[in-house]
């Protein structure tokens, strides 16, 4: 981990505790993992669509963040950086799904239970996931962060390592294409506002896809 921190960046409550892990203290990660293991999560199982794919893919790249802490080069925020770590793990296995692909949506038995109210509701994010899983990787991961995580294109950049106008290229060529594959979730191509659901929004609602719980712990230290 470099001195030379950015200014702005000094201020991250998680520099300090990432200090406090190169240091050997037992707890400073753990804490890490705790603050931003939600949002990892939501980012994770938006890009790969599958609750395993995501679990693994976050549980690996914060075992490498836990292992190569003194990487991190103090450019960006902590949680610039996890996210940059976790969003690189699933583009790993969404390139190794497409060279041996399956289905590319989990079967029902793995699928989140949902109260009968929500069925619309999870028919909706179904078929926006199925969607999403038809652009290729880094066009959905740009999709996910910046429509649906809301993030700024220019911390996606820095996310993902790419110019911010390559962010905005890939944001504007994956939403060409899921446009006419979820035009009948708003009534038809010709819908005003109101015609029907947002799609991005079903995605944003944890009732549409049935609120799955992040399954992972810690790493633990003596995997480092």
């Amino acid at each position: 981990m470099t001195d030379g921190v950015t200014d702005g960046i000094a201020d991250d409550p998680d520099v300090e505790l990432l200090k406090r892990h190169l240091d050997g203290d037992p707890a400073a990660f753990t804490e890490i993992f705790r603050r931003h293991r939600d949002q990892l999560w939501a980012v994770a199982l938006r890009t790969t669509g599958d609750p395993e794919d995501a679990a693994d893919a976050v549980q690996e790249a914060l075992i490498s963040a836990m292992r190569h802490a003194a990487s991190f080069r103090g450019d960006a925020k902590v949680s610039t950086w996890l996210h940059r770590i976790v969003v690189n793990a699933c583009l790993d296995r969404l390139r190794r799904r497409a060279a041996h692909p399956t289905s590319p949506l989990p079967d029902d038995d793995h699928a989140p239970s949902v109260a009968r109210d929500d069925y619309a509701d999870r028919d909706t994010a179904a078929d926006v996931y199925a969607a999403l899983a038809t652009l290729p990787a880094e066009q959905r991961a740009a999709i996910v962060l910046v429509d649906i995580e809301g993030y700024p294109v220019d911390e996606v950049a820095a996310m993902l390592e790419v110019p911010s106008g390559t962010i905005k290229s890939r944001c504007a060529r994956g939403r060409a294409k899921l446009v006419p594959l979820l035009s009948h979730l708003r009534g038809g191509p010709d819908a005003g506002v109101g015609g029907g659901p947002d799609p991005g929004e079903q995605l944003r609602n944890p009732t549409g896809t049935g609120h799955v719980e992040p399954p992972m712990n810690p790493p633990r230290e003596d995997l480092r």
